[in-house]
């Protein structure tokens, strides 16, 4: 089916990608949390244009679509590919510098700044020997999440329009502001994108199909003390820290972190701590595969945060659940097409599908609850959000040829 001199451009956008500076800000009030996301979403209308999607264009909130018109004259649903511009905030991507690691022969791989990709934390490796490696130098993260899918997107639609004899439905194309801090979908404009169905490009291993996610809820925990000038405190002081550090130590140690927890055991994760004497704001993420349990563990921290300031009369609390998202899985499997024709495109190239639970969320998860079922799909990266990231230029082109693929199925069967 693929043109064997198809020249590829998804190594060299995916290197040109990683060059910009797209860091979300978890902090941030503004949409998107940093301006400078933007910088990289008007290089990508450029460029979507130059390709031949005349329509391509960023709105005021950073989203670019674009759209490639059907060649058919099937009634085929509009199918929407989606990634992100924006990389995670914890690890900087600023002034990345890749490093191209060609006909890898297997063992650990060693970064120039000495750090190690090690062969036995990464069995991954040995499905890539022979590929060509791209990683980082150690010092930032690589931006595989989610360039890499962001690329593939960009690669795919360029294939297509220079393909036409391979029929395709409507297509539409979208990159999102800051899915890294979980708010890559609260300003889209679902009937804008006009897209039934969808897929993110924003999984790991070659072959991922993806249609599973974490549900998801955070949960901010204010202790309030009493402070009083420490020289003439006696009888009068009751510091909040003490009371959030009563409570922390109170967490369970041994079950529900993300440390001590795989496969399909949920957890509650402290993530943020601030304050003094007088107050102290503690932040939770909680997350399960299944909704009734994010309620069973809400219960147990407000449970230890009540013995908590039991233990220090004075003391009080204020406790908010805040809902983030839910499994995918509730609504995909109401359209189980949606992941047929993805394993279906895989099986026709020799990719052997993988069908996996997300231990986290994607924009998929929200899309899929505003009434686009979006599961989702492999981009080839690894260690995401780590300056051990690394992707190969060969898992790259596989993804390429799995969303051509898709497209074609998707015209073949309506």
């Amino acid at each position: 089916m693929f043109d064997d001199n198809y020249q590829f451009s998804v190594k060299d956008r995916f290197l040109k990608y990683v060059k910009y500076d797209t860091q979300s800000d978890e902090e941030s009030t503004t949409f998107p949390s940093d301006p400078k996301q933007l910088e990289l979403s008007k290089e990508l209308v450029k460029e979507l244009k130059e390709i031949g999607l005349a329509d391509a264009e960023m709105d005021e909130w950073g989203y670019v679509m674009a759209t490639l018109p059907s060649n058919t004259d099937k009634d085929v649903p509009v199918v929407s590919f989606i990634s992100h511009v924006d990389t995670a905030p914890a690890v900087t991507g600023k002034d990345v510098k890749p490093n191209i690691i060609e006909n890898y022969q297997g063992g650990d791989i060693v970064l120039k700044n000495g750090k190690v990709i090690e062969e036995v934390e990464n069995p991954e490796l040995k499905d890539l020997v022979g590929f060509d490696i791209i990683t980082t130098d150690g010092t930032t993260l690589l931006g595989a999440d989610d360039k890499a899918g962001i690329a593939e997107i960009m690669d795919a639609m360029n294939y297509l329009i220079t393909h036409p004899e391979i029929k395709h439905g409507k297509i539409r194309v979208c990159f999102t502001p800051d899915e890294e801090v979980g708010r890559g979908t609260e300003k889209l404009d679902v009937k804008k994108l006009g897209a039934q169905y969808a897929y993110t490009i924003d999984g790991g291993t070659r072959g991922e199909v993806e249609v599973e996610t974490f549900s998801a809820d955070a949960v901010e925990i204010n202790f309030y003390g009493k402070n009083v000038h420490p020289g003439y405190a006696k009888g009068k002081l009751v510091n909040a820290q003490k009371v959030a550090a009563r409570f922390i130590e109170s967490l369970p140690k041994d079950h529900l972190s993300p440390e001590t927890t795989e496969g399909r055991e949920g957890y509650v994760h402290p993530v943020g701590m601030c304050g003094n004497e007088e107050e102290m704001k503690l932040t939770f993420i909680i997350r399960d595969f299944i909704d009734e349990k994010l309620v069973e563990y809400e219960n147990l921290l407000e449970d230890l945060v009540k013995k908590a300031v039991a233990d220090f009369p004075g003391s009080d609390y204020k406790f908010k659940v805040i809902e983030q998202y839910r499994n995918m899985r509730h609504v995909v499997d109401e359209h189980p097409q949606v992941e047929q024709y993805a394993v279906e495109a895989l099986e026709r190239l020799g990719i052997k599908p993988i069908k996996s639970a997300i231990r986290g969320g994607t924009d998929g998860s929200k899309l899929s609850y505003m009434g686009v079922p979006t599961p989702n799909l492999f981009a080839g990266g690894h260690n995401f959000h780590s300056v051990l990231e690394y992707v190969a230029i060969q898992d790259m082109e596989a993804a390429v040829k799995m969303i051509v693929t898709l497209s074609e199925i998707w015209a073949e069967k309506s």
